[in-house]
């Protein structure tokens, strides 16, 4: 596998690297996207670094070896090493098309300001956005062009469904497959995203670039 993108697009078909404790580092896909895949027994750290770097820091992290690549103590040299950011480690899932247009009461809109819409758009490309009563629905171009899948539910809207029912919409909206990161703790994300069947493959940790903060006036 030659690139980030081969390596998910034969995650998505169920064709894994080789559990065999080892690290697989390959380029950024973008100047946007660096950070840290890992997989049962096999990681993968794309990044523009020097490949030494990366392999002599995670031989010197103390930890086993196999946890190196997600261990705090790499990640923050890693972080360091390339002046980024990351929130936390993700659970990294995905779900295949599903047949069918989407369901009546979901509409496309093209402007909005709801913070998750905002926070789409800077991670990825070619965002659309549809509504629901009580949800909102965001797909884009993420990490080596994937295309992932966020939702967002009201408070007075939820333990109804309807987040469950939004990301199963989502795989009817899309032709190939579909990517989300959640959380680890965040367990109704994660439950509505498996009854919706898509299925864990992986965590992922994001390493963005840190956004220039503008003087005061």
């Amino acid at each position: 596998m030659e690139t980030l993108r081969d390596v998910l697009d034969a995650a998505a078909a169920g064709v894994f690297p080789p559990a065999d404790g080892g690290t697989t580092i390959l380029p950024q896909p973008s100047p946007r996207d660096a950070g840290v895949l890992s997989f049962t027994g096999h990681a993968v750290v794309f990044t523009d670094e020097d490949p030494d770097w990366v392999r002599g820091t995670l031989r010197g992290t103390d930890c086993d070896a196999l946890a190196a690549p997600m261990n705090p103590r790499f990640l923050a040299a890693l972080l360091d090493r390339t002046g980024r950011h990351t929130e936390t480690v993700d659970v990294l899932l995905v779900g295949g098309p599903l047949p069918g247009g989407p369901p009546p009461g979901l509409r496309e809109i093209e402007d909005t300001g709801h913070p998750r819409i905002v926070y789409a758009r800077r991670r990825r490309d070619d965002v659309r956005v549809w509504t629901a009563d009580g949800g909102v629905l965001v797909l884009g171009r993420g990490v080596a062009g994937r295309l992932e899948v966020s939702v967002e539910v009201d408070e007075d809207a939820r333990h109804r469904g309807l987040g469950r029912r939004l990301v199963t919409a989502a795989r009817r909206l899309a032709a190939e497959p579909l990517w989300e990161q959640v959380s680890p703790g965040n367990a109704r994300s994660l439950r509505a995203f498996q009854a919706a069947g898509y299925r864990p493959v992986g965590s992922e940790v994001l390493l963005q670039r840190k956004t220039p903060v503008c003087p005061s006036e």
